[in-house]
């Protein structure tokens, strides 16, 4: 993978290297195209795939689709190793997330509400996918991102209902695992349904950007069965407050299936079987380990915090910055120089009309805890290079960004207060810019103490 641009928006050279160089090895380290190339093999007829073995000459065709971010440059990887092989598919991604292919098409789609573009590819898959038969084998590429791109309303919902539940999700603070319930019970090709299209045998190759890596729940598990139901999507709109705003067609559609007037999602205790296989390419903890190994190299002593980082940005930035504060007071946990690690992917209630995004938002909660010492830094960034609706991939703080908002007639409190993270920083300095990264393994989140 040629190496990401970064651009981080700080006067502090010492820390600007350092920064630049943990946040490459992470993206480097979790890059698809390297590690499809480590975990997939091809010998004469035998694509090897960690332990299983497809033998190519068994098969009428080999076909390819996919969504995601980082699908169309896994499909060009999955091009190279299979060669005249591969016989043609489809993959949708992100705006601005193209790859050259020659027999895999690439479509560009909205990403993360969908739109007619996503809706047209997707039809597309669904026929390709009908064409196939036992005798073919089926290759789907999954990175994050996918469950918004692959989309294809059940019946009797239309894009208009799926824009609208979705997006009052977003902004609920909903997490990762109930967002893709809710999709899933929405879908005519989430929750297995793409799998019980056809008889082929399916391999799935997955970078994840699920902490945990649950199958079920990236991409919303179009190959997997699906263990969540039609009342628990019903409960989590409810939960948040959206059931009685979402569109009529989404509530009757909730209760047909709640009173089993509609079939499930697929159920099945198996994940996999000699026919429908999925492996994971890279994910959150293939970033964080080797930002560790980076910060031993630069001198640093590295620690990778053991839970996931997830719950309300605002809050976890509280706990971040009181974290960077007692590394630099009392050596707590870990002595300086020092890289504190994390990795997640925390929420945002939207409650104001500000712009930004969640890691963002954590790092500036964390301004708060650091003002005034010296020689201490939080950043977060996601590893797609974008966080939430704005163009930066994330940003970095220090002991001084408060008193800097402050000479600036700039307080930090309306911002937080109305999710404007991403302003405060483009009055302030301190982005981090990434542009697209040809991966999707959530957030990092890093305290350097120097």
């Amino acid at each position: 993978m040629p190496q990401a641009k970064i651009t981080i928006q700080t006067t502090q050279t010492k820390v600007n290297r350092i920064l630049k160089t943990l946040l490459q090895s992470g993206l480097e380290a979790a890059d698809p195209g390297k590690a499809m190339e480590q975990s997939i093999i091809r010998k004469n007829n035998q694509l090897c795939v960690n332990t299983t073995r497809y033998d190519l000459s068994q098969f009428r065709r080999v076909v390819c689709i996919g969504a995601g971010k980082s699908s169309a440059h896994m499909a060009r990887t999955l091009e190279l190793i299979l060669g005249n092989d591969i016989k043609g598919g489809m993959v949708i991604v992100k705006d601005g997330y193209k790859a050259s292919t020659k027999k895999i098409q690439v479509v560009e789609a909205s990403h993360p509400l969908p739109d007619g573009r996503g809706i047209r590819a997707t039809k597309n898959i669904l026929a390709i996918v009908g064409s196939l038969t036992k005798l073919d084998l089926l290759i789907v590429l999954l990175s994050g991102g996918a469950s918004s791109l692959l989309c294809a309303p059940a019946p009797g919902l239309t894009l208009t209902d799926i824009r609208k539940t979705t997006k009052g999700l977003l902004q609920s603070g909903a997490t990762i695992h109930e967002l893709n319930t809710v999709r899933k019970h929405l879908s005519a090709i989430k929750g297995g349904q793409l799998a019980k299209t056809t008889k082929a045998r399916i391999l799935t190759i997955i970078v994840s950007d699920v902490m945990g890596d649950d199958l079920a729940t990236i991409g919303s598990g179009p190959t997997v069965p699906d263990p969540s139901t039609f009342q628990e999507a019903q409960t989590i709109l409810k939960h948040y407050q959206i059931w009685n705003n979402a569109p009529e067609s989404v509530r009757k559609h909730l209760n047909q299936g709640s009173q089993g007037h509609l079939l499930e999602t697929w159920k099945s205790r198996r994940q996999h079987s000699p026919r429908n296989r999925s492996i994971i390419l890279a994910n959150n903890q293939t970033a964080i380990n080797a930002i560790a190994t980076a910060a031993k190299r630069l001198g640093l002593r590295p620690s990778i915090l053991d839970s996931p980082f997830q719950g309300e940005a605002k809050n976890l930035g509280s706990i971040l910055g009181g974290m960077a504060k007692d590394i630099r007071e009392s050596d707590n946990p870990i002595r300086p120089p020092a890289c504190l690690i994390a990795g997640g992917e925390p929420t945002v209630t939207v409650t104001g009309k500000g712009k930004g995004g969640r890691a963002q938002e954590t790092v500036l909660a964390a301004a708060q805890e650091l003002a005034g010492l010296h020689n201490v830094f939080v950043a977060g960034f996601g590893t797609d290079g974008t966080d939430g609706p704005t163009d930066v991939a994330g940003a970095l703080v220090d002991g001084w960004t408060i008193e800097q908002a402050a000479k600036k007639g700039i307080d930090v409190l309306p911002f937080l207060n109305n999710h404007d993270s991403y302003n405060f920083f483009k009055k302030i300095g301190g982005h981090i810019i990434t542009g697209p990264t040809r991966t999707n393994v959530n957030d990092i989140y890093l305290i350097l103490a120097l």
